[in-house]
């Protein structure tokens, strides 16, 4: 469903990710791993097409992202930024019946399917009854749930979401992961995430890519993907995998240097 061919992107004369060949399918969860400034950011900048590629293209659906209208995008992929930037005086309602702008001619204004499509978006992600409340009296992890509704009402095919748990707790980290791995399951969607905590990545996604210096250092199965070895190269740092003791998926622990106690 999307395709990534040999793509480079970069910043001016600074190349930041170089070739990167990379698939994702329908209700595939695909979560992109790294450390900082590895280039997972410019790599969703690059797909939603905020940055030009140097080289390679894009595909949705076989479709070149380059050749299609601003508008047409949005009907196919949906953001779901960091730190969402929501207007204090809206309310929830209208942020999320924002996901249908691109559907909507110039002049023209929303109609009884708009507002269902974003009534029924609320319902999927349990922000109905926040509905009325502007942004100033929302938590981070519901301001969270209503960008992932607003983007929902875009009826998308492809969602893209950038470290959508940081600053959150634990239990909406939980819940906003587990949200968005349902909905490619039931609704046939795809998501691609970007994900900082990697016992998180490795519980959640279907396949991890782990990005390293620019390039794909390691693409398949968490099991594939979280180990020492892994680790050890691209963070430079002593751990130890361990599988869950409930699903046996790669659980990452801190080790002391020369193991002795931190303390």
């Amino acid at each position: 469903m999307l395709k990534l061919e040999h793509l480079t992107l970069g910043y001016g004369r600074q190349t930041v990710l170089t070739d990167i060949s990379l698939t994702a399918e329908k209700r595939e969860m695909l979560g992109i791993i790294g450390p900082n400034g590895s280039g997972k950011s410019t790599l969703i900048k690059g797909i939603c097409h905020l940055l030009e590629p140097r080289t390679g293209r894009v595909l949705i659906d076989g479709k070149d992202v380059s050749r299609l209208s601003r508008g047409q995008l949005a009907r196919l992929m949906a953001v779901v930024p960091q730190t969402p930037n929501l207007p204090d005086t809206f309310t929830a309602f209208e942020i999320v019946l924002m996901g249908r702008t691109p559907y909507l001619g110039r002049f023209r204004f929303e109609g009884i399917r708009d507002f269902d499509i974003a009534w029924k978006a609320m319902g999927i992600t349990n922000t109905q009854s926040i509905a009325e409340r502007t942004m100033d009296q929302l938590s981070g992890g519901q301001k969270q749930l209503l960008t992932i509704a607003r983007a929902l009402a875009q009826e998308p095919e492809l969602i893209l979401l950038d470290e959508p748990t940081a600053h959150l707790d634990i239990n909406y980290q939980v819940e906003t992961l587990s949200f968005v791995r349902s909905l490619c399951k039931e609704k046939m969607l795809t998501a691609l995430t970007v994900l900082h905590d990697l016992n998180l990545a490795a519980q959640y996604c279907d396949r991890l890519a782990l990005v390293s210096n620019g390039r794909l250092h390691a693409v398949g199965t968490p099991y594939d993907v979280i180990t020492e070895k892994n680790i050890s190269e691209v963070y430079g740092a002593n751990v130890s995998v361990y599988p869950h003791p409930v699903n046996n998926l790669p659980t990452t622990l801190i080790t002391p240097v020369n193991g002795k106690p931190f303390n």
